[in-house]
């Protein structure tokens, strides 16, 4: 399958792509440098925050993001700066912590996860949290590495998530109460372990089959609901990091990605942004209802 490189964007950590349909744009982050990105027309604009900026959800009339001590509000500013609000803070289990990988369920409720920067030492001091219409942010699990491909079904009724770490590298499923936004009846959904490459992030098509990042392994796998693996894609890079459907039909498959340190001659478009037509149809992203 071809696969098209739309922005040489050289992200670092390139996470959290958002198809905004209204604007027939794709919004994502480069979680280090703090950066908010769109391509629109085939324009690419940044937009620069004042910390680490992991994941992102479409509000009323700017962007909530999980960041690196809390929830934010955002807006696009004329002059390239992002101006933000936090709207709720975060206690972290430990410093050198930030949020990772999030986005809305299906009713409109905001996930995301915590993670500690040094992924290596290996500590399980991630949490998962869920921020209502609110703004009160409440923890829904802990004792995780690196939660990661957070996704829900098209009904809303199951919630998926991964811990990406190499110690770790496993996917669950979970029963969702949509009316009041919790997960329940945890229960193994794919071990990577036997696939190639580690569960980064992810989307659900509108068939309901799991399209997870596999990290490592410059891949992209289609799981069905009863965790079968359907297909594989691949991309020019070793390690795409989060994928969403968008387009004018929402049948292309955006794929972002990280740009590690040290000889790149094997992979010199690491950290750009790819798209891909597999055949599917996705699923507009909910924004958040506050």
């Amino acid at each position: 399958m071809q696969c098209e490189l739309i922005v040489d964007a050289r992200n670092a950590t390139g996470e959290s792509p958002v198809w905004h349909v209204a604007e027939q744009a794709l919004y994502w982050v480069d979680i280090p440098a703090g950066q908010l990105h769109r391509w629109q027309d085939g324009q690419h604009q940044v937009w620069q925050g004042n910390e680490a900026l992991a994941c992102i959800a479409r509000t009323e009339h700017g962007w909530l993001a999980g960041m690196e001590s809390g929830i934010f509000q955002l807006q696009t500013r004329p002059d390239g700066r992002l101006a933000s609000s936090r709207l709720c803070p975060v206690e972290h289990a430990q410093a050198e912590m930030r949020f990772n990988d999030g986005r809305c369920d299906r009713q409109g409720r905001f996930w995301a996860g915590t993670m500690l920067m040094d992924m290596q030492q290996g500590a399980h001091v991630g949490a998962l949290y869920r921020v209502d219409g609110e703004g009160v942010l409440h923890q829904q699990l802990k004792d995780m590495i690196v939660p990661n491909g957070l996704a829900f079904s098209p009904d809303g009724t199951r919630m998926y998530l991964s811990d990406s770490h190499p110690n770790v590298q496993k996917i669950w499923a979970f029963d969702y109460d949509t009316d009041s936004g919790t997960p329940y009846n945890q229960r193994l959904f794919v071990d990577m372990r036997a696939y190639p490459g580690r569960p980064d992030g992810a989307a659900v098509d509108a068939d309901g089959c799991y399209w997870i990042c596999g990290n490592d392994a410059g891949q992209i796998h289609r799981f069905t609901p009863d965790g079968r693996l359907d297909r594989s894609l691949s991309v020019p890079v070793k390690k795409p990091a989060m994928c969403a459907f968008g387009g004018a039909n929402l049948d292309t498959l955006f794929v972002t990605s990280i740009r590690p340190a040290g000889d790149l001659a094997d992979q010199p478009l690491a950290g750009g942004v790819f798209a891909l037509r597999p055949g599917v149809k996705g699923l507009e992203e909910p924004a958040w209802r506050g």
